[in-house]
């Protein structure tokens, strides 16, 4: 088996075990030779997944300290991989609640200066990915993806650099937040004049209305994710959604 292959393997691995808190913050993980019998690698792969997980924010390496997990606050959150593995076992209501007050702030900015500066293309994807919205609440279809599409080219038609650049970071975090909130039953169909609100103040060019229907939409968005999260002892299993992710994402790259 090719390197390559066999270092995304481990990677995956390794990665996912952290997420599951079998290495805890603070603990150091197996020196390299064990890690190397372990997975049944050599090296240079254990060194580059090592690599990896330090660029993720997931481990630190020093001198005399070795190779030991970082607490999850250091972890790098616009990472689709890490938000993947911590899917697996179950998304913290910490991270959820950061991701709705990080939407609270991003998106109605962006809804406002989409109403501003939005071109005729950015206007035609948003009424796609609106269509496709609907037609997944008429079709029993793929509610989520067309829930992404819209909010990120949101964030693409504010032509502010800056949030454009986060549409990609933060779509593993929304895409995470959209399959859990659709699990509401009748939610999509609920949130559909929402998501339209929005899509009208950008076309009539109101900034004011935009921010405040994207205010109203990520508001209700919010409760019906409490809700969920405060139906159950912890936060819902993403296992399979985590698998979809990894999956979106190997297509991107």
């Amino acid at each position: 088996m090719a390197m390559r292959n066999l270092q995304a393997q481990v990677l995956e691995s390794l990665g996912a075990a952290i997420a599951s808190g079998q290495h805890p913050p603070g603990s150091a993980l197996p020196v390299e030779g064990e890690l190397c019998t372990q997975f049944g690698v050599s090296r240079t792969v254990i060194r580059e997944v090592i690599k990896s997980l330090v660029a993720k924010g997931m481990l630190t390496t020093g001198p005399k300290v070795g190779t030991r997990v970082c607490d999850a606050s250091e972890w790098n959150w616009f990472d689709p991989q890490v938000v993947a593995w911590q899917a697996q076992s179950g998304l913290s209501k910490d991270v959820l609640r950061d991701l709705q007050e990080l939407r609270r702030l991003i998106e109605p900015a962006a809804a406002s200066l989409a109403a501003q500066r939005a071109t005729p293309s950015d206007l035609n994807e948003l009424l796609q990915a609106y269509e496709g919205m609907r037609d997944a609440v008429a079709n029993d279809g793929d509610y989520v993806s067309h829930d992404l599409r819209f909010h990120q080219g949101l964030l693409k038609a504010s032509h502010n650099q800056m949030i454009r650049q986060m549409s990609r970071a933060m779509g593993a975090l929304l895409l995470t937040s959209f399959e859990l909130s659709s699990r509401k039953p009748g939610g999509p169909a609920q949130s559909l004049p929402l998501h339209f609100a929005v899509l009208q103040a950008i076309q009539n060019h109101d900034p004011q209305a935009a921010l405040e229907a994207s205010l109203q939409q990520i508001d209700v968005a919010k409760n019906d994710l409490d809700l969920i999260l405060l139906s159950r002892r912890k936060p819902p299993d993403l296992s399979s959604f985590s698998n979809r992710l990894m999956a979106a994402e190997s297509r991107r790259a």
